[in-house]
């Protein structure tokens, strides 16, 4: 009597086991499939391989992809106080401070501006960046954008008092 039961509970540990193996094996092969079948590849990187769905863009001066709506926020002259990031320009600068990139609004493509010497006006053909109160960006004598000088988004308005 002992030794059937010792044999029946040696079949149901062995038989136990199998078990134990079949459902790992399972388990990863469906693992596999299901990530195969849940999983979505998108591919709208850039030729420089920024990732455009995330908001990023090449930096021609930082030689990197960055945040599109990083930077200095230069507002339109016409709307100081917009609050709408895509009616904005930005600019970011080279690490010696001799290049300007300006991203403008509604342009997938960004201009460098370069300067003779600190204290000048960065410039690209009629193009100009005048560091005066912040910054103003100007297109011949007429001034688009300015800003304070501050990097990222401005908020005008909270919804906490203080």
């Amino acid at each position: 009597m002992k030794k059937i039961i010792t044999l029946l509970i040696f079949t149901l540990a062995l038989y136990s086991c199998k078990l134990t193996n079949q459902n790992d094996e399972e388990t990863e092969g469906g693992k596999a499939n299901t990530t195969v079948k849940d999983s979505t590849v998108v591919n709208d990187k850039d030729e420089n391989g920024c990732l455009a769905s995330a908001g990023y863009i090449w930096s021609k001066v930082n030689k990197e992809c960055v945040k599109g709506f990083s930077g200095i926020q230069l507002n339109p002259i016409s709307n100081p106080d917009n609050e709408d990031e895509t009616l904005s320009a930005y600019v970011l600068f080279s690490e010696d401070a001799e290049k300007a990139e300006i991203f403008l609004p509604n342009d997938t493509t960004s201009m460098v501006l370069s300067r003779s010497a600190e204290g000048k006006p960065w410039v690209f053909k009629d193009w100009q960046l005048v560091p005066w109160k912040g910054y103003v960006l100007k297109k011949g004598t007429e001034n688009k954008f300015a800003g304070d000088g501050e990097i990222g988004k401005k908020v005008t308005e909270t919804d906490t008092e203080q």
